[in-house]
């Protein structure tokens, strides 16, 4: 796919809408500059005491023409260049969605979750500010700028280009040194701020970990130091606008006081009449005010390009090249060998929770993972689904790196959880969840096989009822068992089970666990749990402590081999 800019296409696609805006805002500055002019020159001239009503009576029609002017045009300029903005931003919307939907397992594989986060809820809106903010203002002043410098030219080309240079300050050099101080500030608060955002989901995915590591206390110590350091940029960054506004209105007053100065030289040499004097002052403050806000905007450039390059960045060649190859590959995955090779993994600045850890699961096999809470389990089968990428090692499947092929998961791999989510839909529609492609026959079949088809035959409706909201209308083993009949419409040679039981009564868990053994013959599984009810189904069992191994064996061998198996199995084994 051909990589597009986030910028220029929609100011070509919306050029007259914009031109229109940029045309607007110009008339707006000039017309306030005009309803200052004709006031200064009203007052000037009432001050003269006119012989005649009618010899003022033109600036007053002026003021009021220029005033009116001003507040309609500046309504309509606000509502065109809205219109503007927002029909940018609904292609925008559409855009970034389309870019994400076909690869949000990708992504997910590829990004921080808070890169992500920031992609949507940030960059848009940051690109909003960019045309509203920035160009459109810019751009505006630009054009006010010449048509000053033009006006004053008339009268004389020396003043003009003094003029130029002061007005200059306000309009490039200002906010060119306001870029660079504020493109290295930004940077440093940048990386600031990720750090924060990455810490702190980070944590929230890993919070059990800091828990039981017993180093909370260090995160919470090491984030409000790294806090406090960004307030201190923010200061010198708040610090430098406060100085760089002063200067600003500093210049404003000397570039009147010298249009006064000049206005009053022309007077005194016959060129202009006395009460032009106080009309170009006022005009030149008018005009002036509009360019003060223009630092502030450019300043902010720096930010803009951050989300354009992490917009480009999602959008990339590579990752459609990915998506386009996978979605034509539709072959059927009917194995898939799992092996893990010195894998290590850490959040960022916890402990590691899988340190040097080595894994091989047989197609086939059914592979039980125990161990107490914080010993890396779900992190372990959050690398087998590629949804984290390890910090050091290989996570394979049948040879390629799982993390690098996130779109083939699916064909590998389902997971029943702890609690399926169920929708408010018909029983037929969240089964069929699975596999959106399956027929009804095929629906059916597969509640057959997890003994639901009986019970959901007898409701008002059988298969066309309709299920609340996460399905309370449904026991907890009921629900499990429309989760498990999904996976068998998903035909995945893989199936990881996380605590399916939990929340269970013993007969009932007893009862889920025969049907899921029953029905998942020949599947390869690997079924994380806390105790050991249904071990003796398992070709294997791990104990896992702090990252690593510290058991391993059947049944039968640890039963014979390990003390503490069979006091586990023989305090947790159901009667």
């Amino acid at each position: 796919m051909k990589k597009d800019n986030w910028i220029f296409p929609y100011l070509r696609h919306y050029r007259r809408l914009f031109l229109l805006a940029i045309f607007l805002g110009v008339l707006t500055i000039l017309f306030g500059g005009g309803l200052m002019f004709t006031s200064g020159y009203l007052i000037s001239k009432a001050s003269t005491r006119p012989e005649s009503i009618l010899m003022v009576y033109v600036p007053i029609v002026g003021v009021r023409t220029f005033g009116i002017g001003r507040s309609v045009l500046s309504y309509i300029e606000r509502l065109t260049g809205h219109q503007f903005i927002l029909k940018i931003l609904s292609d925008m919307r559409i855009r970034l969605y389309k870019v994400i939907e076909p690869q949000a397992v990708f992504l997910r594989s590829r990004f921080l979750t808070g890169d992500l986060l920031g992609v949507l809820a940030d960059d848009i809106e940051h690109l909003q500010d960019f045309y509203l903010k920035t160009l459109l203002p810019s751009i505006v002043s630009l054009v006010v700028y010449t048509v000053i410098i033009i006006c004053a030219g008339i009268f004389s080309i020396p003043f003009a280009i003094l003029l130029a240079v002061f007005v200059g300050l306000l309009i490039f050099v200002g906010p060119i040194l306001s870029f660079i101080y504020m493109r290295v500030k930004n940077e440093q608060i940048k990386k600031g701020r990720n750090q924060l955002y990455q810490q702190f989901t980070d944590a929230v995915f890993g919070i059990s970990d800091w828990l039981f590591s017993g180093r909370y206390l260090d995160f919470i110590q090491r984030y409000e130091q790294q806090q406090h350091e960004l307030l201190q940029l923010e200061t010198k960054k708040r610090s430098f606008v406060n100085w760089r506004d002063v200067i600003q209105q500093m210049v404003l007053g000397i570039t009147v006081i010298l249009v006064i100065y000049w206005a009053n030289g022309m007077t005194l040499d016959g060129k202009i009449p006395g009460t032009f004097i106080a009309a170009f002052g006022l005009v030149m403050m008018s005009l002036l005010e509009a360019f003060l806000p223009i630092s502030e905007a450019v300043s902010n450039a720096s930010t803009y390009q951050d989300s354009i390059k992490r917009l480009e960045r999602i959008e990339t060649e590579d990752g459609s090249k990915w998506i386009e190859e996978e979605s034509h590959d539709q072959t059927e995955i009917s194995e898939v060998a799992i092996e893990l090779k010195r894998v290590s993994f850490e959040y960022q600045s916890a402990p590691p929770l899988l340190n040097d850890f080595g894994l091989k699961v047989a197609p086939g096999e059914k592979m039980a993972i125990l161990g107490p809470s914080g010993a890396g389990k779900s992190t372990l089968l959050k690398l087998i689904q590629g949804a984290f990428a390890p910090t050091s090692g290989e996570v394979l499947l049948n040879g390629s790196k799982a993390h690098e092929t996130p779109l083939s998961i699916p064909k590998m791999m389902a997971v029943l959880n702890q609690k399926a989510y169920l929708f408010n839909t018909s029983v037929l529609n969240n089964i069929r969840l699975g596999n959106p492609e399956a027929t009804d026959e095929e629906v059916y079949e597969a509640a057959e096989q997890v003994g639901l088809h009986q019970m959901v035959k007898g409701l008002p409706n059988g298969y066309d009822t309709i299920m609340h909201e996460t399905g309370q209308r449904f026991s907890g083993g009921e629900r499990q068992r429309i989760a498990l009949a999904r996976i068998l419409l998903q035909k995945t040679p893989v199936v990881i089970m996380d605590e399916p039981t939990v929340g269970l009564d013993p007969i009932t868990e007893k009862k889920l666990l025969m049907t899921i053994f029953d029905t998942l013959k020949g599947k390869t599984i690997i079924w994380v749990t806390h105790h050991l009810a249904g071990m003796e189904k398992m070709d294997r069992i791990l104990f896992m402590d702090k990252g690593k191994i510290t058991m391993a064996g059947s049944h039968q061998q640890l039963l014979e081999n390990e003390e503490r198996y069979r006091r586990l199995y023989s305090m947790d084994h159901p009667q």
